[in-house]
């Protein structure tokens, strides 16, 4: 599946009585995307950005609570050192991963967010 593709999904509500996915469906969902990883625990998926400044991390993170909302898919949102974003995501009700967090993700890849330039 591409990220446009779960991108234009929705997440479909959650309260539990499904299996987590396997590692080999998580591995196939990371493929579409990209910059997202699997945390040490296997139980969630982050991503981390190095935003332009404080304001700009606190506007990326108004989009993305308006986004989880309107999906009522609510990641962990941290913000560390004044500009370093991460989120992590996964299904509370299951306690791992769920299609639904591969659908947040891809459309949180498609918010506006002011990185920092490098160099």
């Amino acid at each position: 599946m591409t990220a446009t593709e779960l991108a234009e999904k929705k997440c479909v509500p959650c309260e539990g009585g499904i299996p987590t996915l396997t590692s080999d469906q998580v591995e196939d969902l990371l493929g579409s995307v990209p910059g997202w990883k699997v945390t040490a625990d296997g139980q969630r998926i982050r991503r981390e950005w190095t935003v332009k400044n404080f304001l700009a991390g606190m506007d990326f993170f108004h989009r993305v609570s308006g986004l989880a909302e309107r999906e009522q898919h609510h990641p962990d949102l941290h913000l560390t050192g004044y500009r370093n974003v991460a989120i992590e995501i996964w299904t509370h009700a299951i306690g791992g991963l769920s299609e639904n967090d591969f659908i947040l993700a891809a459309q949180i890849d498609r918010l506006p967010i002011s990185v920092k330039k490098a160099g």
